[in-house]
């Protein structure tokens, strides 16, 4: 370890996890259960129920994620990406949607990735534990007046003949308070936060947050360790046998990147869902206020890799997907607010973006939007604008904040004619394979095991490690692929094809 930090303590431990979203749940929960010492280390605050509940959403956004919610992706059009940052990661404050990856995904990134051993029949029993200890189940509608927005996708699909589903969520006795992305009030919904996390502790393992890693300590070889800051601004040497890294689509790629580990390919391309959000108003009530986050998704172009399903509702969310808009259109929105619904076409794009660590604990990054993705995006408007007319919506106003509302189809069809790819208004909340497993001829920084070539001691166990995008919610399929890469490695350390670690207390020692 280089001198000149000043005076530090040092931890040692059998295992590190850097990270404790979907991916660093999981491996703080199998590692402790089979008696490893686990130290999770988590750079964002740890907040309880009682609290979300008894924050504003403005408070939660600025408390639970990272930036307030606002990560820049620069390009043309500037993209915002929202990423939780707390204990439990984004499952604090995603939907609580959980798919099951579909089987011909499995198989091309088999093919493509050029690495075996994650296909459907290996993934299947690691989807059956993850759906079985959160209560995963589909979501049918509240009562009679409730999540009338999701009704009326369902109504618009079944009237031109396209096939939706009920969303599948690991929220058992959700309460419908309609604040599933700032947190839920209730404790319903199955975040790592009050699951995997409280379950590994039980079993020994040790929760830091407030301490941000800044980089990986190794010898060129083998990864011993990690260099962070605690909440008292003090840097500790965190030592262990292993470290498991998931510290999210961003930040594994910069770690990895500061820390000199595969440095010319982690985060050089980073895999983008992107949303759509457009307002549509209808002759009705909606109160779509009145529900959870949806209950209701088109699923008929899932296949191109889009969806379209309704989202969370208050004012404050309507305000902000119009912030671009002339103050007097606003209001005019506002006082149809019950005859609204907030709808989200997710689009799987082909360009990809790229992550950059900065000096000074910074991140810059920037996609690569292609043609092709436009018109992807184009035809994903047209396809959510026809749903929702045939719903009942008698005006469409568009995620671009120079166009006019619409109120027919030849409306849209002019506007999609006119939109250009700067003009779009967009927002991701789902990045992936910005340290893909795969070969290393077919640009894979990691080996099937998680490990980024070249390293012994470190497995990448997130969203970062997934061979591509998956066109879904990608929970799911983070926590398979994060099992998988667990009974890996312990199954090695069984069969002694890697050093067995052994059991030291968790001790502390202070160093100069």
């Amino acid at each position: 370890m280089r001198g000149g930090i000043g005076r530090r303590r040092s931890v040692d431990t059998d295992v590190i996890v850097i990270g404790s979203g979907a991916g660093g749940s999981v491996a703080a929960l199998e590692l402790a259960t089979a008696g490893r010492q686990v130290t999770v280390l988590e750079e964002g605050p740890r907040i309880g129920t009682p609290a979300i509940a008894k924050a504003s959403p403005a408070e939660n956004m600025r408390t639970l994620y990272r930036n307030g919610g606002l990560v820049p992706i620069l390009g043309a059009p500037a993209i915002a990406y929202g990423e939780g940052r707390v204990v439990g990661g984004t499952t604090v404050v995603n939907g609580g949607l959980l798919w099951d990856p579909p089987p011909a995904l499995l198989a091309r990134w088999a093919a493509v990735s050029g690495i075996d051993g994650y296909r459907a029949a290996d993934l299947a029993p690691h989807l059956r534990t993850v759906a079985g200890r959160l209560g995963a189940a589909f979501q049918q509608h509240g009562g009679p007046d409730a999540n009338r927005d999701s009704r009326l996708l369902a109504l618009g699909a079944e009237r031109l003949g396209w096939d939706w589903q009920h969303s599948r969520r690991v929220a058992p006795g959700c309460l419908h308070r309609n604040r599933c992305t700032t947190g839920c009030p209730s404790g319903a919904k199955q975040s790592m936060a009050v699951s995997y996390l409280p379950r590994a502790e039980a079993l020994g393992a040790h929760i830091s947050p407030d301490t941000r890693v800044l980089r990986l300590l190794h010898d060129g070889r083998t990864v011993c360790g990690a260099l962070a800051v605690g909440p008292d601004g003090r840097p500790v040497a965190y030592r262990a046998r292993s470290v498991f890294l998931a510290a999210g689509p961003l930040g594994t790629p910069v770690l990895l990147q500061r820390s000199g580990i595969q440095q010319r390919r982690a985060g050089r391309e980073l895999a983008l869902h992107v949303n759509l959000r457009t307002v549509a108003r209808f002759r009705e009530r909606v109160a779509a206020t009145d529900g959870t986050l949806f209950t209701a998704q088109l699923k008929e172009f899932g296949d191109r890799g889009i969806l379209v399903m309704p989202s969370n509702v208050s004012r404050g969310a309507l305000a902000a997907a119009l912030a671009g808009r002339d103050p007097a259109e606003v209001n005019r929105h506002l006082d149809d607010f019950d005859r609204l619904g907030v709808y989200t076409t997710q689009v799987r794009l082909l360009g990809t973006a790229a992550v950059r660590a900065l000096p000074g604990g910074g991140m810059l990054l920037r996609h690569g939007m292609t043609g092709a993705d436009h018109s992807a995006l184009v035809d994903a408007f047209r396809i959510g604008s026809r749903l929702l007319l045939a719903a009942g919506a008698d005006q469409l106003t568009p995620p671009v904040s120079s166009a006019e509302p619409l109120q027919t189809m030849s409306d849209v069809e002019e506007f999609c004619r006119r939109v250009r790819p700067a003009d779009w208004e967009l927002v991701s909340v789902h990045g992936m394979a910005s340290a893909r497993m795969g070969q290393p001829e077919r640009g894979g920084v990691c080996d099937e095991r998680g490990r980024p070539f070249g390293f012994e001691g470190l497995h990448v166990c997130d969203a970062s490690v997934l061979p591509g995008v998956t066109g879904i919610s990608p929970q799911g399929t983070i926590m398979a692929f994060a099992h998988e890469i667990l009974c890996r490695y312990l199954a090695d350390q069984e069969s002694g094809r890697a050093p067995a670690a052994a059991r030291p207390r968790r001790t502390e020692v202070a160093r100069t």
